[in-house]
């Protein structure tokens, strides 16, 4: 709120007096919350091609059946709530294909490694990308999956159906482990996953971050991060989803993941999972698309090189 005032003073005998009125009273909507332009331009509303360019898509390596998305990050930050988001996109309604939690607790829900596909229009179909949703990093030694078997994953070492054992790595000969794998077994993109409403990530789980990160790096794999919860971590984001890229405390929650964890800004795409929704949203969506376009693109360019 602006107000303005005009005063006038005049002089009688040895006295001066003055008066003050209120002439104009302004409302200011601008915000310090959020900048006046987007920091990352966007196309909104753009769905439908999207939408077209994924059912189009295959594979430009023909040895591969499918480009593999291996997601980590720590517990509860929204893996499974995202393979499920974006299901629900690609099939046009509300779905459940990855169970996930709606508690908060410090320890996994998920346990197998499992493969998940997702159904096209026509039956026995499938979309020529698949989704892996592994246990969370947790806190400690003898908690969460090993970075160990992440590793074996992205060889590929890991069978679908694996339960993972938070006290040993899996190894050759072990059931569960995979010695012969294929290019549709190996991982072509790796996607952190992360909440923005999170607290300060604990020290144990970055280390167990870094080091899967560097071996990602070893053998080529692209990397991507996505930042989940972005309606509960910023109010003006949580208005209006449009005002993502405006939020300066978004923006600041982006770079300091960056710097944390190395990720180049440019490969850390803000969206919100759908979870208490029970009807689709066209800017819940274009967030979800924009993300999973770019994993799709990074992964088929890394698969072609195999």
């Amino acid at each position: 709120m602006l107000l303005i005032y005009l005063t006038s003073c005049r002089k009688s005998n040895s006295s001066i007096y003055c008066d003050t009125v209120l002439v104009l009273r302004l409302c200011c909507k601008f915000s310090f919350t959020v900048l006046r332009t987007p920091w990352r331009e966007i196309t909104w509303g753009g769905n439908s091609d999207a939408l077209q360019y994924l059912k189009e898509f295959q594979p430009h390596n023909e040895e591969a059946t499918h480009i593999r998305v291996l997601l980590y990050g720590p517990v509860g930050v929204g893996k499974s709530s995202f393979i499920n988001s974006v299901n629900n996109v690609l099939q046009g309604r509300m779905t459940n294909e990855a169970l996930a939690s709606a508690t908060t607790s410090d320890q996994s829900f998920t346990k197998i490694y499992k493969t998940h596909k997702i159904k096209k229009e026509s039956r026995g179909n499938y979309y020529p990308f698949v989704f892996n949703d592994i246990m969370g990093l947790e806190d400690g030694d003898g908690r969460g999956v090993r970075a160990d078997d992440i590793k074996l994953a992205l060889e590929g070492h890991v069978m679908d159906g694996y339960k993972f054992n938070p006290v040993s790595s899996l190894c050759d000969g072990d059931h569960g482990y995979n010695s012969s794998p294929s290019i549709s077994d190996r991982v072509h993109v790796l996607v952190c996953i992360y909440s923005a409403n999170a607290p300060q990530m604990r020290s144990s789980v970055l280390q167990k971050m870094k080091e899967i990160r560097e071996a990602a790096s070893e053998l080529g794999i692209p990397q991507l991060a996505i930042l989940t919860h972005i309606d509960a971590a910023c109010g003006e984001t949580e208005k209006n989803l449009k005002n993502v890229y405006k939020s300066k405390h978004l923006k600041k929650k982006m770079g300091d993941f960056s710097s944390s964890l190395g990720i180049p800004m440019n490969c850390i795409l803000p969206l919100k999972n759908y979870s208490d929704e029970i009807q689709l949203n066209p800017d819940v969506d274009t967030l979800i698309l924009n993300a999973l376009k770019l994993m799709i693109d990074f992964g088929d360019d890394y698969a072609d090189k195999l």
